[in-house]
């Protein structure tokens, strides 16, 4: 055999090794170093009211439905508020409160007694826009809310989406369906976030540790929260006692937002509003902290923007969120943890 001869099977093994080099091996080499098919899954989307992951994408499918919603002691407990992503919770007339609560990322199957519309309701739900459920109220409240971008619903055009409980007493039987009340639409879809959110235990630099807070609404109407750490959530009362939904269970809540304002009017009158715009102080409670600061809102169709003392940012932490509005002559007493004695 020549020297060619033995020469040509050297090159062809040469030359299917290169091939082979060309073909899946750079595949299977780009595997094994997590490069060229792989790809990394997108992070779920987010609950724009709650920071939370949302799963399944319901909460991109729909805006927010604010429900008004009755807080005198005779309708207690409420049917659904612990459903709510955010709920306001603001004086009326005589000193009493009543809640405005918004779902869009969970429902429940009811939601009320659903009462009448006040001069300050126009002012919370102008960012979000959504559906605005109600029952009546002051021609001069019923007027701005409709100034509002929502669509109104109230029982002369809800249909079988609210329904009167006979065994309940008017005007504290109205009742409303979550999943009908959607249907008469709404935008944005989905919202914009009222708050913005940081991860648990990320906590702003003015915060410190609290274990409660009490709140001096009028007597019937008296607000504390406590921490469970277990469970990490803020538990609500009234008047010292657990403050529970129809389902039994005490209201808890991720954050606590209080604002005290002023009341256009005068607090406790019929017809006060809360000044939602301008600049003012604040305390938000999570995670087992109290942080001051203020907030400010330059107009009504933007939401507050609350910051700490040294200009940063106040996040609270995913999850459910109370709101609530005394006005500036309240007292408002946070309650940090005993420290022992040193011995």
């Amino acid at each position: 055999m020549s020297r060619f001869s033995r020469a040509v099977p050297a090159a062809l093994v040469v030359l299917v090794l290169v091939a082979a080099a060309c073909s899946g091996g750079n595949d299977n080499n780009a595997k094994r170093h997590g490069k060229g098919t792989s790809t990394t899954a997108a992070p779920p989307p987010v609950a724009p009211l709650t920071g939370l992951p949302d799963p399944t994408g319901v909460a991109q499918t729909r805006p927010v439905l604010s429900v008004k919603v009755e807080n005198t002691p005779q309708v207690r407990p409420q049917a659904g508020i612990e459903a709510a992503d955010i709920v306001w919770n603001e004086v009326v007339e005589s000193g009493i409160t009543r809640f405005l609560a918004m779902f869009q990322s969970e429902s429940a199957d009811v939601v009320g007694p659903i009462r009448s519309v006040r001069l300050t309701d126009p002012s919370i739900v102008w960012p979000v826009g959504g559906i605005f459920a109600y029952s009546g109220g002051a021609p001069n409240a019923v007027q701005a809310i409709g100034q509002a971008p929502v669509t109104l619903v109230d029982e002369n055009k809800a249909g079988d989406a609210m329904f009167r409980d006979r065994s309940r007493a008017a005007p504290h039987n109205l009742f409303g369906r979550p999943a009908r009340l959607w249907a008469f639409g709404g935008k944005p879809v989905p919202p914009p976030p009222l708050f913005s959110y940081a991860a648990p235990g990320k906590n702003h630099a003015a915060a410190t540790p609290a274990t409660a807070v009490s709140i001096g609404y009028s007597r019937g109407y008296a607000v504390s929260y406590a921490w469970d750490a277990g469970q990490g959530v803020w538990l609500r009362s009234t008047d010292g006692r657990p403050f529970v939904s129809r389902t039994g269970g005490q209201i808890a809540t991720q954050n606590v937002v209080i604002l005290p304002v002023v009341y256009k009017g005068g607090v406790g009158q019929e017809g006060a509003q809360a000044q939602l715009v301008g600049r003012g102080s604040v305390i938000v409670l999570r995670d087992g902290t109290s942080t001051p600061g203020t907030w400010e809102r330059p107009d009504v169709t933007e939401p507050m923007t609350l910051r700490g003392a040294n200009g940063d940012p106040i996040k609270l932490v995913p999850g459910h969120t109370w709101v609530e509005l005394p006005d500036v002559s309240y007292t408002v007493d946070v309650q940090k943890p005993v420290t022992p004695p040193t011995s």
